[in-house]
C-alpha cells in the first residue's frame, strides 16, 4: 500500500491561516497524499491551489457537534458548492448521550441526504473516546442504515486520538462497504502503519512529513 495515498493532511487550527493553507496544500501535492482538509472558511483556496490534483476535505459542525440539524445540513451545502470533494461531520454527542436516537437517526439521514445530492463522501466523526462501546454500536448501526462511507474517530481535539483497539472494534462490528478514517495523535509512520493494519482505510493527520519521512 501506498502510505502517501492513504494520508489526508490536516490543518484545523482555529489561528490557521491563508499562507498556511497554501503550504499544507503544496505539501500535499508534493508528496502526493490523498488529500487536505481545512476549516470550512478554507474550501474555496484550497481547491484553487490543489486543482483537482489532491481532494480537498473539510469538516461540518466542528469540533463540538452540537449544532441542530438544518445548521450541518446548510453548512455541507454551502462547503460542496465550493468544492469540497468529502466532509467530515461530528455527530450530535450530546444527543447519544442524552439517548436521543430519533434525533441522531435524523441528523445522519438529513446530513447524509445533502452530501447525496451532490454525489459526494461523508464521515461521520463519532469522538470514540467519549462513548461507551454500546453507544459505539448503536451509532454504527443508524450509519450503516443510512449509507455513511466513513465512520471518523475522533476530531483530536475533545477526547484521546484513535487507538488500533478502536480500529480493531469498528472493523469487527461494521460491513466492509463502511471505511474508517483513523485520526488524533497519530505522528509517526509505526503509528499509521498499525492503524491501517488494523482495518483504518485512511489517516487523518496534521505530522504527514513526518509520517512519510
Amino acid at each position: 500500500m501506498n502510505l502517501n495515498k492513504t494520508i489526508e493532511h490536516t490543518l484545523l487550527r482555529p489561528d490557521c491561516t491563508l499562507e498556511s493553507v497554501k503550504q499544507l496544500c503544496t505539501e500535499a501535492l508534493q508528496n502526493e497524499f490523498y488529500g487536505v482538509c481545512v476549516p470550512p472558511f478554507f474550501v474555496q483556496d484550497a481547491v484553487r491551489y490543489v486543482n483537482e490534483v489532491v481532494k480537498v476535505i473539510t469538516v461540518i459542525g466542528f469540533p463540538m457537534g452540537y449544532s441542530t440539524i438544518p445548521a450541518k445540513v446548510e453548512e455541507i451545502k454551502r462547503t460542496l458548492d465550493e468544492g469540497a470533494d468529502e466532509v467530515d461531520m461530528v455527530v450530535n454527542i450530546a444527543a447519544i448521550k442524552s439517548r436521543n436516537w430519533n434525533h441522531v437517526r435524523n441528523e445522519i439521514d438529513s446530513t447524509m441526504r445533502a452530501v447525496s445530492m451532490k454525489g459526494k463522501t461523508m464521515k461521520l466523526i463519532i469522538e470514540i473516546g467519549l462513548l461507551t462501546p454500546d453507544e459505539i454500536l448503536k451509532v454504527l448501526s443508524i450509519a450503516e442504515e443510512n449509507g455513511v462511507h466513513f465512520i471518523k474517530t475522533s476530531t483530536g481535539i475533545n477526547s484521546r486520538g484513535a487507538t488500533v483497539e478502536d480500529i480493531v472494534f469498528l472493523r469487527k462490528n461494521m460491513s466492509k462497504r463502511t471505511k474508517i478514517k483513523a485520526s488524533g495523535g497519530i505522528k509517526t509512520r509505526e503509528q499509521a502503519e498499525q492503524f491501517l493494519a488494523a482495518g483504518a482505510d485512511r489517516i487523518g493527520t496534521s505530522n504527514g512529513l513526518e509520517i512519510i519521512k
